[in-house]
């Protein structure tokens, strides 16, 4: 009777599971994220509930539009891709005119919330970069290479003009990786590195000061301890407190004592390290890593090129995400202000993520229909 109850509570669990269009194990890892999320942030901002409360709203906001979007086929998807595009590049533009923020126009003003339009950019890119090679010859010419260059140095510049260079690089990597995952020739791929190489001193040039030294502070953060060096120092001093087991939940000195800067945001990650030590920064990578192989397995198993580079874009882009925050924690890469992956304290970067994870489990559900 109870192996009959048992094997009953199993097919009604799939039914509905299927009808949410799901892939359990990835939805699993989420949840979980989303909840050392909240517990790190109730932390991180002294108990502030209000703030705690904030995420928990944007976390629920975007889990429903990550259920709406794995309804829609990708088919659809690519459909709209080219308006999705247009629309998030006129969002773009609007910033110039109508923008606001803390030293720089990354935000419009909706009234109910502040919307930071290049956010979009990080998923309408890869889609714009895999809806043009879909039709074409695989790999790409130099041609194609030149028009996909364009769909993303274009809302790149943009961007960087904000100044938000961390975005705009976050931007064009999620489009590069479309370009390399369409099995571009290594060749060209030098080629390109070559001629990337050689724009380095241009771009040097457009830098404003403020970014210059937060490469010249990576290279020596105690020429300016109380100044630039400040941010990576305390980050560092908050890890390696942290010890093997950390200091406890809530026991985050540099945290308390309002030493580490960014402490619910761009370095939640260095609170993370110090309660929870290297035993736990070790678990949340599993985690992290499990997510990220989790996401390259429904790449793998998508039936058609549009799906497979816009699935794998999206993998690696979450890779990067995770990469760059530690290492800016670590003081092992500039700070530039990149948050950690759906732990960080965040607005449209938390929505934005989750409806990426969204496509992501809409190709894994259409996985069957090849097209």
């Amino acid at each position: 009777m109870i192996a009959w109850l048992q094997v009953c509570v199993q097919r009604f669990a799939r039914r509905r599971l299927s009808r949410l269009r799901v892939d359990l194990p990835l939805t699993l890892g989420l949840l979980l994220l989303g909840g050392v999320s909240l517990i790190v942030l109730y932390s991180a901002a002294d108990g502030n509930l209000s703030l705690v409360g904030g995420q928990a709203t944007r976390l629920l906001l975007g889990g429903l539009l990550f259920l709406l979007v794995s309804h829609i086929s990708p088919l659809m998807l690519r459909v709209w891709t080219p308006w999705l595009y247009v629309g998030s590049m006129l969002a773009l533009l609007a910033v110039a005119v109508l923008g606001e923020g803390r030293g720089a126009d990354r935000w419009l003003d909706l009234g109910l919330m502040r919307f930071q339009p290049s956010e979009l950019l990080k998923l309408t890119v890869p889609m714009m970069v895999a809806w043009y090679l879909h039709p074409r010859h695989l790999p790409p010419e130099w041609k194609d290479i030149v028009v996909v260059g364009l769909l993303i140095v274009l809302p790149t510049a943009l961007i960087a003009r904000q100044p938000d260079l961390g975005t705009a690089l976050l931007v064009m990597a999620a489009g590069t990786f479309v370009l390399f995952l369409s099995g571009i020739s290594w060749w060209r791929i030098l080629s390109l590195l070559v001629m990337l190489a050689t724009m380095v001193p241009v771009g040097w040039h457009f830098l404003h000061q403020y970014q210059r030294d937060r490469l010249f502070t990576l290279l020596d953060p105690e020429s300016d301890p109380l100044g630039t060096g400040w941010n990576i120092i305390q980050s560092k001093i908050a890890v390696g407190s942290g010890g093997i087991w950390g200091r406890g939940f809530e026991h985050s000195s540099q945290s308390r004592l309002n030493f580490l800067p960014e402490r619910t945001t761009d370095f939640i990650f260095a609170v993370f390290s110090e309660e929870f030590g290297l035993i736990g920064v070790c678990l949340l990578l599993v985690l992290y890593a499990f997510l990220i192989g989790r996401c390259l397995w429904i790449a793998m198993q998508a039936r058609d090129s549009y799906s497979q580079l816009l699935a794998g874009s999206i993998s690696m882009s979450f890779f990067v995400y995770v990469f760059v925050n530690g290492g800016m924690v670590a003081g092992m890469l500039p700070v530039v202000g990149v948050p950690m992956p759906l732990l960080s304290y965040g607005g449209t970067s938390v929505v934005s993520l989750l409806v990426g994870f969204g496509v992501l489990m809409s190709i894994y559900t259409h996985r069957k229909i090849h097209r």
